[in-house]
């Protein structure tokens, strides 16, 4: 049972996701009620229950709106471990400067894509245009409430059990 929970805030945000043993350890002491529970259940010596699949806390947490950081995990989440030029999916793809930072491009959501090797070797240090290459998908900063990860989110949203809590939150990625 190595299952995950979603955690919501009092008003249903999602803040986390956590390990079921503390998503039960939260539930038994009073600080979260389970809200979705698998068909699982747990035994122990005093109690039986069902592995919960989300749960809201008990209170709300007061959290200031994190900063949706640039990264490499979150550029290539946004775009869907997807090469931008060619349209090849992989794990193991590179992040490429549409405009060459030689050229003034800057290292900036609206400047920076998932791109694979051999295109990126192709590319070089020229602009998509004078490569023969044409992007897929403008790059742009992801629009998205950002109190998980945004590569957790969108790992989150292949949930089914799950979709239903985060969908308010970016309903652009459920479609996706």
């Amino acid at each position: 049972m190595n299952g995950q929970v979603l955690v919501l805030n009092r008003n249903y945000e999602p803040l986390s996701v956590c390990g079921w043993q503390r998503a039960v350890c939260m539930v038994y002491v009073g600080k979260a009620v389970v809200v979705e529970e698998d068909s699982r259940v747990l035994h122990s010596p005093s109690v039986e229950m069902h592995v919960p699949t989300v749960i809201k806390l008990s209170y709300q947490v007061k959290r200031p709106m994190p900063k949706l950081k640039l990264s490499r995990q979150n550029l290539l989440a946004r775009d869907r471990y997807t090469c931008q030029y060619c349209g090849r999916r992989s794990k193991n793809l590179t992040i490429d400067h549409v405009i060459p930072r030689e050229r003034g491009g800057t290292s900036s959501w609206e400047n920076l894509v998932a791109c694979c090797t051999d295109c990126n070797n192709r590319k070089g240090n020229r602009t998509p245009r004078e490569a023969g290459l044409r992007l897929i998908r403008r790059p742009r900063r992801p629009k998205f409430i950002p109190y998980l990860s945004y590569a957790t989110f969108t790992a989150a949203v292949k949930n089914p059990a799950w979709r239903y809590y985060l969908e308010p939150f970016a309903p652009h990625l459920i479609g996706s």
